[in-house]
């Protein structure tokens, strides 16, 4: 049987069948705050998935970028008064470990928007030269009028996609763009940020085109699977495909998969509203492994509200979990599998495992699956 997933772009659970290695590109952190429990929610869901198409038998290849070139660092180092690739730095480090202490598994690689320049570069020029893109007041944009089927990611009508690039960075009143949808592909910097030479005037590169350039470093031209956040489908995973199929004329992504928002108090968490619960503040007074629990027994595409009962509940189910080791073998492994391939259903798995725990069963292996392991001992005391 094979592994079916939903696939935004299709909007149904399609089969999911790479090759014997996977191409995965998970937009990663911007680094200018800690892991909260958004994101930890986003990287969790992409590491079981990367857990259950090793198990079976597949090598997966993640990039999960570095966002060290956005306007969110330079405000809050410009805030600090702090360099911003200090201030990259030691967030990444941050992150770095709560992911260690969360179980994630390494990632082929992580590399960091500054890197890659010269690519951006060259990737941009690859867009002008076949005609999608005009250099206007100092900046270069993509011309979405040139992209028919720009919007096929997402499928938000136009009111849609205006709304949500005005809400998600994207200056739609711009009085150089030709339409309010294009999108910057190289800017002029502000005075105190970093600069770049470029044939189209000194600069730094937009949002989008940074991960379209690593991606194509990284991986080549077409990918077997994109992730990140839903909030990312529009508009920063619909300018990707678009930027991309326009530089190679080839399929950008086989597979697009999102994971639902976390609220907290009513409203999504994110760092402008401070609505945040951070993952290093939770690991003071909880074993991680009830914290990925507590991630992972929501499904990825179901958004979920934080609350006080989460950590007990998934402390007293890693406590059951931990008392069935040494007790009977049984077919839950092949169960777990069974919903992982379902659309990565992790709580008809967490809920399998449960019963079979309180059944005497041994769930070592099943729980290993999802990345929690049994063996340690609970922490903090």
């Amino acid at each position: 049987m094979s592994m079916r997933l939903y696939d935004t772009a299709r909007r149904e659970v399609v089969p999911f069948t790479p090759g014997d290695t996977v191409l995965m590109y998970t937009c990663g952190i911007t680094p200018y705050d800690a892991t909260h429990l958004g994101h930890a929610a986003t990287f969790l869901v992409y590491d079981v998935l990367q857990r259950r198409l090793i198990d079976r038998g597949h090598t997966v290849r993640c990039v999960r970028n570095v966002t060290d070139v956005d306007d969110p660092l330079f405000a809050k180092a410009r805030e600090l008064g702090v360099h911003y690739l200090d201030l990259a730095a030691g967030e990444e480090a941050r992150f770095n470990r709560d992911m260690e202490a969360l179980n994630a598994l390494p990632v082929f690689s992580t590399p960091r928007a500054s890197s890659a320049i010269s690519d951006i570069r060259g990737f941009i020029g690859m867009v002008l030269d076949r005609g999608f893109a005009y250099a206007a007041g100092g900046s270069v944009y993509f011309d979405v009028t040139q992209f028919p089927s720009f919007g096929e990611v997402s499928h938000y009508t136009h009111e849609q996609m205006i709304d949500f690039a005005r809400q998600r960075g994207g200056n739609v009143d711009d009085p150089h763009k030709r339409n309010p949808l294009d999108f910057v592909l190289w800017h002029p910097s502000a005075d105190d940020e970093p600069s770049w030479d470029a044939q189209w005037g000194a600069g730094r590169p937009g949002w989008h085109i940074e991960c379209s350039a690593l991606a194509l470093r990284e991986l080549g031209t077409t990918i077997d699977l994109h992730g990140g956040g839903s909030d990312l489908i529009f508009p920063h995973h619909e300018c990707e495909r678009a930027q991309s199929e326009a530089a190679t004329g080839e399929t950008f992504v086989r597979h697009w998969m999102h994971v639902a928002m976390v609220f907290k108090d009513g409203e999504k968490m994110s760092k402008s509203l401070g609505n945040l619960v951070f993952v290093d503040a939770l690991r003071k007074e909880w074993d991680p492994r009830s914290i990925r629990l507590a991630v992972i027994e929501h499904h990825y595409r179901n958004e979920w509200e934080w609350d006080d009962q989460l950590m007990p509940r998934n402390r007293q189910r890693l406590q059951a979990w931990k008392a069935s080791v040494g007790g009977t073998e049984s077919t839950i492994l092949d169960q777990v599998r069974e919903h992982l391939d379902n659309d990565l259903n992790t709580p008809d798995a967490i809920a399998a495992i449960d019963a079979a725990a309180a059944a005497g069963h041994d769930v070592s292996a099943s729980a290993s699956l999802l990345g929690v392991e049994l063996s340690a001992p609970l922490s903090p005391a």
